[in-house]
């Protein structure tokens, strides 16, 4: 398969460094999106790990070895933070991450942690592939929170799982086939926080990735982003 894509990341207002990291590998068909957390300098550092393990690591073109390299590399990444908090209780590290791996009969991997998210548009609709690990999920499935009351929660930036935050680290994961002329989002969620799911299916819609990434991060830094906004689009053609 052949692949249009693109990514941007840029800056929130409120900060001074931007704490996510991208990979965009379109010759191996393979995207990455990863959210540091832990202060400007920790967060940095924890995105830029996850980014470089997983770019170091698959080297595999078949889905099923390429995820279990994908998890393997989180695990050493995961198991790095850790170490490197030990001894340390001021210090907080750890990153979100999605990814998304396109084989070349069309099925794909999308894995992830945390709430960075993974959207696939198709025939003009957009669906969520990732399902976010976040408190606010969990009480939208315990039906103690609509998903429309979610993103004013005062609990909405609380995540349930991360690079580094334990030492056990649990990997989700979907398989599919993707089609020509589907499109596929991986974004932060300084992205998602701030722009409403078909406001990003407009975007991608109406013009090629390189636009789309530009038009999306623009319409967020113009709502006030107070995070660190990443995005790519992935075109099939």
């Amino acid at each position: 398969m052949q692949f249009q894509s693109a990514s941007r990341t840029d800056v929130g207002l409120k900060r001074k460094i931007n704490e996510d990291a991208l990979l965009d590998r379109a010759e191996r068909s393979m995207w990455i999106v990863a959210d540091g957390m832990g202060g400007h300098e920790s967060g940095e550092i924890a995105s830029a790990m996850v980014v470089e393990a997983l770019d170091g690591s698959i080297t595999e073109i078949e889905l099923g070895p390429a995820l279990r390299q994908a998890e393997e590399a989180l695990q050493q990444a995961n198991a790095s933070m850790v170490e490197m908090m030990q001894g340390d209780r001021k210090r907080k590290m750890g990153s979100t991450v999605v990814g998304l791996i396109i084989a070349d009969d069309g099925r794909y991997v999308c894995f992830w942690v945390g709430d960075s998210r993974v959207y696939r548009v198709r025939d003009g609709e957009i669906r969520q592939i990732t399902r976010d690990h976040s408190l606010v999920q969990k009480l939208i499935d315990s039906n103690l929170l609509s998903p429309e009351d979610a993103a004013k929660h005062p609990d909405a930036n609380v995540i349930t799982r991360a690079i580094g935050a334990d030492d056990d680290l649990e990997l989700d994961h979907v398989v599919d086939i993707a089609r020509p002329s589907d499109i596929f989002i991986l974004a932060s969620d300084g992205l998602t926080c701030r722009v409403e799911d078909d406001e990003i299916c407009h975007a991608v819609i109406t013009a090629n990735p390189h636009q789309a990434c530009d038009n999306l991060v623009e319409k967020v830094l113009s709502r006030g982003a107070p995070d660190n906004v990443s995005v790519i689009i992935v075109r099939v053609v």
